[in-house]
């Protein structure tokens, strides 16, 4: 752990791809009982991992890169990909329809729970990052 306030712990980096998911998804809720986010927020950020690593996998080149770090304050996690990319632009406003029809569902609810979302596109995919305060 490093004695500078502003920087990061890096609890967990792991590639991925859809057979590694369900695992991961064990592996991020013990990181993040380990960095002391309680529960329920601790399942919502395991579903908000989910829901963007299945993003990677669908849309991003058949895998990803998860990065999970304990910042002042923040549990984050940050999924980057080699896809095509995308912006925030591409996450509706209003809940997408809930019959499978309507793409942009996982990041919609992503947003809805966790307390930060950025996206951001580069040259060889899009890396996303969410967090929740840790208080």
């Amino acid at each position: 752990m490093s004695l500078h306030p502003s920087a990061e712990e890096v609890l967990l980096r792991r590639r991925f791809g859809a057979a590694d998911i369900p695992p991961l998804r064990v592996l991020v809720e013990s990181y993040a009982a380990f960095a002391g986010l309680p529960e329920p927020r601790r399942g919502d950020f395991v579903v908000a991992m989910d829901a963007v690593a299945v993003n990677a996998v669908q849309h991003g080149g058949g895998q990803g890169v998860l990065v999970l770090a304990r910042t002042p304050g923040e549990l984050e996690c940050r999924i980057s990909d080699r896809g095509p990319g995308f912006t925030e632009e591409v996450i509706p406003d209003l809940a997408p329809g809930l019959n499978g029809c309507c793409p942009g569902r996982g990041l919609w609810l992503t947003r809805l729970i966790t307390d930060r979302l950025t996206v951001v596109p580069g040259p060889a995919g899009t890396t996303v990052t969410f967090a929740m305060s840790v208080a």
